[in-house]
């Protein structure tokens, strides 16, 4: 009987010496399995997706007048986005010649690719679809069309287009401004809502607003009675 209760008692201790220790790492990795390959870390980068309502319009003819912009806007956008990459490769290749003379022959090059590239296609897009993608390069590049050209040719040549842009109701010198325009407002509506069901290829503007203050601002707008 001593000997089955010293057993008795012992058996805790046997049992705990029989368990062995878990040696837990300073950094608890947790993987994440992608396409079958298992990547260290505790979560995959994800771009940032914006939750968008339905747009309430004013009236139909609102509505209408909004289906239009998206045909015409979701058509010019990669002009834009092509200029807005010209630009940015123009700069960047020009700041690695050093001589005037190389720059401008450079400068030369690629004035002749603009207009061998965007003339005639620019040539087929009618007059609120020019003005369209002038607000949409001045988004994309945060420079004016018409300082773009005065960069790039002269001031007698962008007065010169300017000019004659007027003709047909287009102004070079238009600028993309969401928060005082509501038909630019509406563009910016349909290129967040185009790049979330990746109907267009996203590509960072140099002049970005925060979508859900210009839905606040323009709702406590048309609550007012504001009309732009």
């Amino acid at each position: 009987m001593n000997r089955i209760a010293f057993l008795i008692l012992l058996f805790p201790f046997i049992s705990m010496a029989q368990l062995k220790p878990i040696v837990k790492d300073s950094v608890d990795v947790k993987y994440v399995f992608v396409k079958g390959d298992s990547l260290a870390k505790e979560a995959i980068d994800l771009d940032e997706v914006i939750l968008m309502n339905k747009l309430k319009f004013e009236n139909k003819d609102e509505h209408i007048q909004y289906l239009i912009l998206k045909r015409k806007t979701l058509k010019v956008y990669r002009y834009a986005k092509m200029a807005a990459d010209t630009l940015t490769k123009y700069n960047s290749d020009l700041k690695l010649l050093t001589k005037k003379r190389e720059q401008r022959r450079y400068s030369k090059r690629m004035q002749r690719f603009i207009e061998d590239e965007f003339s005639e296609e620019l040539k087929k897009l009618t007059r609120t679809e020019g003005q369209i993608l002038v607000k949409l390069i001045h988004r994309q590049t945060g420079i004016t069309t018409y300082n773009l050209i005065k960069d790039l040719r002269s001031g007698w040549k962008a007065f010169w287009y300017n000019n004659t842009a007027k003709l047909f109701d287009i102004s070079l010198k238009a600028e993309f401004d969401p928060r005082t325009s509501k038909e630019d407002f509406f563009i910016e509506d349909i290129l967040q809502r185009a790049f979330q069901d990746q109907y267009l290829e996203k590509q960072k503007p140099a002049l970005e607003f925060n979508y859900y203050d210009l839905v606040d601002a323009w709702n406590a707008k048309n609550k007012l009675g504001v009309k732009q």
